[in-house]
């Protein structure tokens, strides 16, 4: 009896258009058409009158009037085979013995690529095959953990079975039709040419080509596009430029030869469940220029030249390497032949027939090569006026990180508050004006040139050991991530604070937080994250001399007006010790309960609701709580200050800053004790 008998495969695929998926789909079959024993059957099932491929032992049976989505729901549901193989991201959305490849997040992670009745669908579907299906799986790490951000599923659950590069071996140059004479041409003008491929999809950034093709033109390189259609970019995109070509879609034979002669494949994603072109273009010996995000990484290991997508220059750079270096490009052909062996469609027929004899089973680790090209990560933290806590949260931090932190900034305004660690080498001490805003844009300042992502933590947050990873895993994978904040286990700041030595115990008790994101999310301030790139010239408002988080919000409100997406992950998460030590009287935190609101609204960083919930919230809990204040609490000053606030604005004055010149029984701190969410 055959180990896979009853199981059967979801056939729509072969009515479909052969984009990555639908090949990801034929190969993975034919791999299995090729390794099933001589009494070994897995039937395909698919709509009437599907063509059919004409496998050995995996036989066509149709069904049905009709085809589509429609098809698959009702039809294919309804067959009395038993688990079912589903290899393009859709399946029967309630059936449970089944196993769906979903090849990637990007109707969440790049949704303006996709019509809104597509995003409407898939959104909607996926969501239900992840609960039902027996065991979902994807094409690499990278969309493991990206799904797993989006999804109800963790990614120790997903099984990762990537593509294959054997069917590009299969191709032959030979037999080129359109591509010998569009070679022959520009080398009969004395340029060399890089290839890329087309697409309409947003993520697929073929305007990064636009932006380096006049520098290429220099370089006498042109750019031939093949794929799509010759008329599917816009005007002012590629196809007016001089040295783009676009030879629309062209025959696997025809790719074969412009990848056998062009100077690189250039494969500037922002995001892609794998990107199948890499290994077929490794496979035949061309080097690749591809983006450093997503699931690149992964799949080029160190056979590649990586650069950021949003970064022309460094593609140019790459480029021009590769003219004048014919070593690099031997290197690179070299070390991508040795890398594509990482990727078989062998191996991944192999794991698709292990799940359906078991959904339940953990599978070998296959296509796990990384590349050596990681971010650099600083961390920022700004303190004042309490040297033991931010040594005890600093000393902690680089004792447990996962991922180490390239650089450390501690911003004061006196040495002494950075305790002993001024003596470690390790730590990056800088002074300057008091004040969280001033002092974390010292610590910008001083950062090194390269730094990819900044995080900035409170000086009494206690970070779990995996935050940084989780955060340079995410900014890695997320190419339009800007900023990042995490989950926090516990807020002192809404009690009397958490001890040391608890906030320890409170993160060892604390439940798997999972990898789900939350967003849109306003960053909070004890511990954030944001690309540098996007920072730019940005600082924080050093008017917003008080109200820990409004100047953090302001920041990331200014970030957001350039694009990009800020989110909340479960995963990088933390204890906030809310240490009240030399915090400020309650009469200024009450004066900037009013006034930073109203002020970030003129600023444009708020909106009238926003304001009006804020402000709303404090007087009523400061009002309300007059009488029974906490004893951690200054209510009364709070009151008296919101009262102070509230005159300023009838008279026209807006100004944070008048925050630090009321009187105060407390030296002034880095940051208020009262923050609201």
């Amino acid at each position: 009896m055959s180990s896979i008998e009853h199981c059967a495969i979801n056939g729509r695929f072969l009515t479909q258009n052969a984009t990555g998926v639908q090949r990801y789909a034929m190969n993975v079959v034919k791999a299995l058409d090729s390794t099933l024993g001589n009494d070994e059957r897995l039937p395909i099932i698919a709509p009437t009158g599907t063509t059919n491929p004409d496998f050995v032992r995996l036989p066509l049976v149709t069904s049905g009037s009709f085809g589509g989505h429609a098809w698959e729901q009702i039809v294919l549901a309804r067959t009395d085979h038993g688990p079912l193989l589903n290899l393009c991201n859709s399946a029967p959305a309630f059936k449970k013995d089944q196993i769906v490849c979903i090849h990637d997040a990007n109707i969440f992670a790049a949704p303006e690529s996709y019509s809104p009745a597509f995003r409407m669908a898939y959104s909607r579907l996926q969501p239900l095959l992840v609960r039902r299906a027996a065991r979902i799986a994807t094409v690499s790490h990278a969309s493991a953990r990206q799904l797993a951000r989006y999804l109800p599923v963790r990614k120790e659950d997903i099984a990762v079975l990537p593509n294959g590069h054997e069917h590009a071996l299969e191709w032959d140059a030979g037999r080129a039709e359109t591509a010998p004479q569009v070679v022959s041409a520009i080398g009969g003008r004395g340029r060399q040419f890089v290839l890329a491929l087309a697409s309409r999809a947003k993520h697929k950034n073929l305007g990064l080509l636009a932006k380096a093709a006049e520098a290429l033109d220099g370089l006498h390189i042109d750019i031939v596009v093949a794929g799509g259609s010759d008329g599917i970019f816009a005007s002012d995109l590629l196809e007016e430029l001089p040295n783009v070509l676009l030879v629309g879609r062209v025959s696997d034979d025809d790719l074969a030869y412009f990848l056998k002669h062009a100077l690189c494949l250039v494969f500037p994603s922002m995001t892609e469940g794998f990107g199948l072109p890499i290994v077929e273009a490794m496979a035949l010996g061309c080097p690749v220029v591809a983006s450093d995000c997503a699931s690149m990484p992964e799949v080029c290991g160190t056979a590649a030249l990586m650069a950021s997508p949003f970064r022309p220059d460094e593609w140019i750079g790459h480029i021009e390497a590769l003219k004048r270096s014919d070593l690099l490009k031997g290197e690179l052909r070299g070390r991508g032949l040795e890398q594509v062996r990482n990727f078989s469609w062998t191996n991944t027929a192999a794991g698709y027939r292990e799940l359906l004899q078991n959904p339940a089973r953990s599978l070998a680790q296959r296509g796990r090569s990384r590349s050596s090209n990681a971010l650099s990560l600083a961390v920022v933290i700004a303190t004042r006026g309490r040297p033991a806590v931010v040594s005890a949260t600093v000393r902690h931090l680089l004792a447990t990180q996962t991922v180490r932190p390239d650089t450390l900034v501690v911003s004061c305004v006196d040495v002494n508050d950075a305790s002993d660690l001024v003596s470690d080498p390790r730590v990056t001490i800088v002074t300057g004006r008091p004040g969280l805003a001033a002092q974390r844009n010292l610590a910008l300042t001083n950062l090194p040139p390269e730094t990819d992502v900044v995080v900035f933590f409170d000086d009494d947050f206690v970070a779990h050991r995996n935050w940084l990873a989780s955060a340079a895993c995410a900014f890695r994978d997320e190419s339009r991530l800007v900023g990042l904040t995490g989950h926090v286990v516990a807020d002192g700041i809404k009690g009397p604070g958490i001890p040391f030595d608890e906030a320890l115990r409170l993160l060892d008790g604390a439940p798997s937080p999972g990898s789900r994101w939350h967003e849109p999310y306003s960053p909070y301030g004890c511990n954030m994250a944001f690309r540098v790139s996007a920072i730019g010239d940005t600082r924080f408002d050093e008017r917003l001399v008080l109200y820990g988080w409004l100047e953090d919000r302001d920041f990331a409100a200014a970030l957001a007006k350039q694009g990009g997406r800020f989110v909340k992950s479960d995963e990088a998460s933390g204890v906030h010790l809310g240490v009240k030590s030399g915090r400020v009287s309650g009469e200024r935190l009450g004066y900037s309960q009013i006034v930073n609101p109203l002020y970030m609204m003129r600023k444009g960083t708020m909106t009238l609701a926003q304001v009006t919930d804020q402000v709303l919230r404090n007087i009523v809990s400061n009002f309300g709580r007059m009488l029974w204040a906490e004893p951690f609490i200054d209510r009364r000053g709070r009151v008296k200050g919101n009262l102070m606030g509230v005159a300023d604005v009838l008279r026209g004055r807006l100004e944070p800053e008048r925050a630090a010149q009321l009187s105060v029984f407390n030296p002034l701190p880095l940051r208020s004790g009262g923050k609201a969410r």
